[in-house]
């Protein structure tokens, strides 16, 4: 996109860049990079004709988190391209996502849902009606008969949320993409810009409040968790992709090892908890002997939690070290081809 980018200082934490696209759109960019995109379930579409946008962190001089929502299509025909935060050279800009016959650049990002860093894979128009992919939305089948399956190549360990500069999607345009930058667009509905401008008046979607865990994610979600049958489901390290097919394939092994290991743990606690209930259910024990339990318990599931998280981090330190060489063995190269 040709932008027009009129310079300015906000705050003493960043510069603010304004950008106008040709389809009269505004950009934000700063010199912080945005936070990483949180895990978190897609509400029930609410019926034909919704389109799917994603969530993203928005600026006005601090981050907050703008959920994802279901949104109308403004024409029949349209979909939806995300916007996406982008290094513009001394600053991050935001390039922000119009509606369109194609859906163009979005910066190579894996929102989820469909848009997994090129084009949208949740669905398609025929015959002037939307058809919903079901393995990558939640849709009532029972409601809604515009449904088909396809199974698509997704991977959820990238939750990196811009392109370029230090540690960004390492992605560019292609020509379809260019292409798509340059046909009619529709700016943002109404919905989307009162939806955003919501997140904004709303404490809890701020970074400074959330620390990237907004309300109805799945981090938010295991910080209340009481028993391991209440997380959300272990999430293997961001993946790499070094350019050396043995090594990608060696780190690929450990994610796998180290999620199965996971999910061991979580099983063993599961069941330990589930024979104390069982134990508590027979003493016929009072409710301030269960409450006591169930705190017991949720203490249990944090900790198993944290330990958690520390391993799978330290696992992505390692790998994008470059190598775990033992006494010389693999070297620690392809350390800056692990983007994605």
């Amino acid at each position: 996109m040709r932008n027009r980018v009129i310079r300015s200082l906000l705050l003493a934490v960043g510069i603010v860049f304004l950008s106008a696209p040709s389809f009269a759109q505004i950009g934000v960019s700063v010199r912080i990079g945005p936070p990483a995109l949180p895990v978190y379930e897609q509400p029930m579409c609410p019926g034909d004709g919704y389109m799917w946008t994603p969530g993203y962190w928005a600026w006005d001089g601090a981050y907050y988190w703008v959920s994802g929502d279901w949104v109308m299509a403004p024409e029949v025909g349209y979909l939806w391209t995300p916007g996406y935060w982008g290094w513009g050279g001394d600053g991050f800009m935001f390039n922000e996502g119009y509606w369109g016959l194609s859906v163009g650049f979005y910066g190579g990002i894996n929102y989820g849902f469909g848009y997994f860093g090129r084009g949208y894979e949740g669905g398609r128009w025929d015959n002037g009606r939307f058809f919903y992919n079901s393995t990558v939305n939640n849709v009532n089948r029972n409601s809604m008969h515009n449904v088909y399956d396809t199974r698509v190549n997704e991977s959820r360990g990238n939750r990196v949320s811009y392109n370029g500069g230090d540690g960004g999607i390492d992605a560019r345009a292609n020509s379809q993409e260019e292409a798509a930058a340059h046909d009619r667009h529709i700016a943002p509905v109404s919905a989307q810009t009162e939806h955003a401008q919501s997140a904004r008046n709303e404490p809890q979607q701020r970074f400074s409040a959330n620390h990237g865990a907004p309300p109805g994610s799945a981090a938010a979600r295991s910080q209340n968790a009481v028993h391991p049958k209440d997380l959300p489901a272990v999430e293997h390290a961001a993946s790499r992709n070094t350019g050396n097919a043995k090594l990608d394939q060696k780190y690929q092994k450990q994610q796998d090892n180290l999620a199965a290991r996971q999910n061991q743990d979580r099983q063993k606690l599961q069941q330990q908890q589930d024979r104390e209930h069982q134990q508590f259910a027979k003493q016929q024990s009072n409710a301030a002997r269960s409450r006591q339990q169930e705190q017991r318990h949720q203490q249990q599931t944090q900790q198993m939690q944290q330990r958690h998280s520390q391993q799978t981090q330290q696992l992505s330190q390692r790998q994008s070290g470059g190598g775990e060489s033992r006494g010389g063995g693999e070297s620690r190269g392809g350390g800056g081809g692990g983007r994605r």
